[in-house]
C-alpha cells in the first residue's frame, strides 16, 4: 500500500520560515518521482517543485530562490524548506508521488505527465501579513 503523508505546515508571519516533511512508501522501487503543489482558495493547483527519476529538481518560478528541497538519508523523506514567504504563499500543500514521470517547465509553471500520483492528505501554511 502506497501511502503519502505530509506534516509541518502552520502560521507564520511574512518573510519567515518553515520546513514542509513528505514521507513516503509502499512503491516497489525507491526511486519515485515527487512533487510539492499548492492550492488556495478560489485559485487552481500549482506545482512548486518536482524532483524526477534522475534526481533533477525543478522550481516553479514563483518560488524560485525561496524554495528548497532535500531529502532525508533514507530517501523516502522529502523536505520543502520555504523561506522569504510572502501572504501569497498561503495555501494547502499537498505531496504527491509516482513511480514514473515526464517533466518540462513552460511559461514559468512545472509540467508533468506519467505514471498515476498518489496524493497526500495536504497540509496548511498560512502566511500572515
Amino acid at each position: 500500500q502506497v501511502l503519502v503523508v505530509e506534516s509541518g505546515g502552520g502560521t507564520v508571519q511574512a518573510g519567515g520560515s518553515l520546513r514542509l516533511s513528505c514521507v513516503v512508501s509502499g512503491f516497489s522501487d525507491r526511486r519515485v518521482c515527487i512533487d510539492w503543489s499548492r492550492q488556495a482558495p478560489g485559485k487552481d493547483r500549482e506545482r512548486v517543485v518536482m524532483i524526477d527519476l534522475t534526481g533533477r529538481i525543478r522550481y516553479a518560478d514563483s518560488v524560485k530562490g525561496r524554495f528548497n528541497i532535500s531529502q532525508g538519508n533514507d530517501k523516502n523523506t522529502l523536505y520543502l524548506q520555504m523561506s522569504g514567504l510572502k501572504p501569497e504563499d498561503t495555501a494547502t500543500y499537498y505531496c504527491a508521488a509516482r513511480p514514473s514521470c515526464l517533466v518540462w517547465s513552460a511559461g514559468g509553471r512545472i509540467m508533468a505527465s506519467g505514471g498515476d500520483p498518489y496524493w497526500g492528505q495536504g497540509t496548511q501554511v498560512t502566511v500572515s501579513s
